[in-house]
């Protein structure tokens, strides 16, 4: 098996960088591994996680070529889905604290992971044109995000707020995120995994018990968002056939050959 993580501790808090060249693109065994090291981490009694990525991009989300490549076979299709929910999943459900290290470029998927992480520290735009940009932009591609997704991001910048960004798709430059509270913090790009080290030393130093029943409490919201009853898989991969949806996810695989 490819390892598609990298595994750094620092102490009793461990990260995991996502680690699959170009873009740790989103694919069904990096999933798959993100859910094992996840639960490792818990198993080996690491007290924090920092889920971080590569320079200039945490992850470019879903890899849609890969899922395309699937053709009509619905199971795989099904399969490589329930694979990035399970990740999602067990990042919600973690029983230890995760920071988002977000490095750079986050959407979509990436952005999905980022929500449901406790903290999102996100690098600052190197290039004013040409901003760090996180959100979730499934209609640009002929997707409808489904509810409970959309939840996660109301739960972060209101309903209104998330309304607009999801019905336009938009992506938003890392310093407008930071505003409407998409994330918690930014910092230069080689600061990013530090200070979302620092955080994550903070919260720990707390009573360990209280905080982390306070914790809990805190995201019993993120937890219902991702019952299999707001999620709809079956009728999400049934869109995912739908003319408009494949016309659009392979003019972005024909986008993403040419880079």
């Amino acid at each position: 098996m490819t390892t598609l993580i990298e595994v750094i501790n620092h102490g009793d808090i461990r990260e995991l960088r996502l680690a699959r060249p170009p873009v740790n693109a989103l694919d069904t065994e990096l999933c798959r591994q993100l859910i094992h090291e996840v639960d490792l981490a818990m198993t080996e009694d690491a007290h924090g996680i920092i889920l971080s990525g590569s320079e200039r991009v945490f992850t470019g989300g879903m890899d849609v070529p890969h899922l395309l490549s699937h053709g009509d076979d619905k199971h795989k299709l099904l399969d490589s889905w329930n694979a990035f929910f399970g990740a999602v999943r067990t990042i919600a459900q973690s029983r230890i604290p995760v920071v988002a290290a977000l490095t750079g470029h986050s959407p979509a998927g990436g952005c999905v992971l980022a929500l449901c992480c406790d903290y999102r520290v996100m690098a600052r735009s190197v290039d004013p044109a040409k901003p760090y940009a996180i959100g979730l932009n499934e209609v640009q591609v002929g997707l409808v995000a489904p509810e409970g997704i959309q939840r996660l991001l109301r739960r972060a910048v209101g309903p209104h707020r998330a309304g607009v960004l999801l019905t336009t798709g938009a992506l938003v430059p890392a310093e407008q995120a930071l505003q409407i509270g998409l994330v918690d913090e930014l910092a230069d790009g080689d600061q990013v995994v530090p200070r979302a080290l620092a955080w994550l030393q903070r919260l720990l130093a707390q009573p360990r018990q209280p905080m982390l029943l306070t914790r809990a409490t805190a995201r019993a919201d993120l937890h219902e968002a991702l019952d299999p009853e707001l999620i709809q898989l079956h009728r999400f991969v049934d869109a995912w056939f739908a003319p408009d949806a494949q016309n659009a996810l392979h003019a972005l695989a024909a986008r993403l050959g040419k880079g």
